[in-house]
């Protein structure tokens, strides 16, 4: 047996991943456990599940693998630094002791970290190089290229190369400052959203918006090739030596300073969403035609933080040259700790890669599960009523009821997913159909911003009928837009409408998960990696004829999805959710004791509304 953990921190997101003779066998983000969202910490509690799930102690593992090159990463701040100074001292000082007291000493941080029991060597990849891997190697792909985008790894923001059986060779790469990923956050700090949190705040915000400022944005800000390459005007940021995003050029160029957090927002706001989203689609765009030419192959891979603008993946799947687009549904830093780990295992070590299908990702639950003693032992503790429905099909159809009468209900149930997806196990879940759900669901349970949409859940056996996709195409982990059918949609009263009163419009047959724009974020439910979620939405489209819900993450904004049955409970009890379900116990608010009920406002307060 060769047991390798791969680890992510410091940076976004640590995660920790165990693979076992090649196999992905537990998966977590450190964010889950401590409850701090995006946790950048070295991932202890992440590491002691992963562990404990495969039965193994710190000194059963045979490699442990980083996700990047420190001393690599360290020389460009350094060289970063000299270029801009005496500007950006401040920012330069308030690096370095991270730098000086831990990420320096990467291999003694891990050894203490694993309690002195592993006395091997530490393997460091490359940034990209992990998440290339992270992206072809779980693929479904015996040979495919491998594109990777994101703000900045050591040097390189952008990789491309090719796949083959059980090895990745990256070809080309392009390096900081010049960076989609950071151009894209630009735009996302300037429009008052948090950076490395609020991108898909922005990719929500611009349908919206009219992409008016693509052309200032072409002129101004970067000089794009025809292979997608291109560089940036930093005078137009401030990245490389300040704390703030952009720099007071910027603000000239787009109508002046930065839109204050959780200020009103502006139709300026919007318009800047919609241009800068045209803009990053028109990059990738230009960079997958010449990957194609390049690579030759049919199949594609992706990874990287960019990878997670699923507008874009959706105009890629509908105009790319590709045949077969693959996207890794962790495609952010926590990935870079499953790429690490099988890289090690396939590249280094030289394993045969057996391609499986439909991938191998276990369909990304890789966290946490609970057995029924522990859900026993909580709802005594809790003291909370509930139901204990054992009847599989008695329980969806309860289910099926409390969806029919608009209640909210949150999904606890199997294993948490690992990446920022929740796919039906840490899921709040509702009616598609109903023209008050969004809005019920953003302000009085999720407590977020009134125009975010929500992304649909559909049976994949009858995708196209309800969007604009192939007869059983395959969306697993939510990463793809598509247009609702045209045949779902209705007659548009208020079409001139601007802005946030979009909203206001109904648009289809299931209103809730359609965006202004006729657009959703379709995940598509199988019976094979979704055994238990399928068989629920297959009674609910018995009942009601729909096999369309709405799926959103279980957590309120400024919260990590939950991961133990406290953490849901706890959710359930300071929102306005009605019904919670946790495996096969059934709880109903209003037959909750009121001393279970927490002050709402210090629930709130734990978390940083962003």
């Amino acid at each position: 047996m060769t047991a390798i953990l791969g680890i992510s921190a410091y940076y976004h997101d640590s995660a920790a991943v165990l693979v076992v003779d090649g196999e992905i066998v537990a998966a977590a983000q450190e964010e889950r456990f401590t409850r701090i969202k995006h946790d950048f910490a070295f991932p202890s509690n992440a590491i002691t599940y992963c562990l404990q799930e495969a039965g193994l102690e710190p000194g059963d593992l045979d490699y442990v693998g980083f996700y990047d090159k420190p001393f690599l990463k360290f020389e460009r701040i350094l060289e970063t630094y000299l270029a801009f100074a005496p500007v950006g001292f401040s920012s330069f000082l308030k690096a370095m002791p991270l730098w000086l007291r831990q990420k320096l000493h990467l291999p003694r941080e891990i050894r203490r970290e694993l309690g002195g029991e592993y006395r091997r060597g530490v393997v460091f990849t490359e940034h990209h190089e992990s998440h290339a891997a992270s992206a072809f190697f779980p693929s479904p792909f015996d040979e495919a290229a491998i594109l990777t985008l994101d703000g900045v790894g050591e040097w390189a923001t952008a990789s491309m190369g090719v796949g083959t059986g059980n090895t990745i060779e990256l070809t080309h790469e392009l390096q900081f400052p010049h960076s989609l990923g950071l151009l894209y956050s630009a735009f996302t700090y300037f429009c008052g959203f948090k950076v490395n949190s609020g991108e898909y705040k922005l990719m929500g915000l611009a349908p919206y918006g009219t992409p008016r400022f693509v052309d200032e944005i072409f002129d101004h800000l970067l000089d794009l090739k025809e292979d997608g390459s291109f560089r940036l005007d930093l005078s137009y940021f401030n990245y490389c030596q300040g704390l703030t995003m952009t720099s007071q050029k910027f603000d000239r160029l787009f109508g002046g300073p930065p839109r204050t957090p959780e200020s009103p927002l502006s139709q300026r706001e919007m318009d800047l969403a919609a241009s800068v989203q045209k803009v990053t689609e028109e990059i990738v765009m230009r960079i997958e035609r010449h990957l194609h030419e390049e690579s030759g192959m049919k199949n594609l891979c992706l990874a990287g933080g960019v990878a997670l603008n699923c507008v874009s993946n959706g105009r890629l799947l509908r105009e790319a040259p590709f045949e077969n687009i693959w996207i890794q549904p962790a495609a952010g830093d926590a990935g870079g700790a499953l790429g690490t780990a099988l890289f090690i295992w396939h590249q280094l070590l030289g394993n045969a890669r057996v391609v499986q299908s439909p991938d191998g990702q276990c369909a990304s639950l890789l966290g946490p599960r609970f057995s029924g003693e522990e859900f026993r032992v909580f709802l005594y503790r809790t003291g909370s009523v509930y139901h204990h429905v054992a009847d599989g099909c008695e329980l969806d159809n309860r289910i099926v009821d409390l969806i029919e009468a608009e209640k909210v209900v949150g999904l606890f149930q199997g294993r948490m997913e690992f990446g920022p997806r929740a796919l039906g196990c840490r899921s709040i879940i509702g009616d598609a159909r109903s023209r008050q759900m969004q809005s019920v669901m953003n302000l009085k349970i999720k407590f977020r911003e009134s125009f975010r949409p929500f992304a649909p859940i559909v049976m994949r056996e009858r995708v196209s009928e309800f969007f604009e996709m192939e007869d059983e195409a395959d969306s697993p982990y939510m990463l793809l837009v598509a247009n609702v059918a045209e045949e779902k949609r209705l007659p548009v009263e208020g079409e001139n409408a601007e802005g946030l009163d979009k909203l206001k419009v109904l648009r289809s047959e299931i209103p809730a998960i359609t965006h202004v724009d006729n657009s959703a974020r379709v995940q598509t439910v199988d019976p094979v990696r979704h055994v238990r979620l399928h068989r629920l939405m297959n009674a609910f489209e018995e009942r009601t004829g729909c096999p369309v819900m709405i799926n959103t993450s279980f957590n309120v904004r400024g919260e990590p999805i939950v991961c133990s049955p406290d953490h849901a409970y706890h959710c359930f009890m300071g929102t306005d959710m009605d019904v919670l379900v946790l495996e096969d116990y059934l709880l109903l608010k209003e037959e909750q004791p009121e001393a279970a009920v927490p002050d709402r406002e210090n629930y709130l307060a734990q978390f940083e509304l962003d």
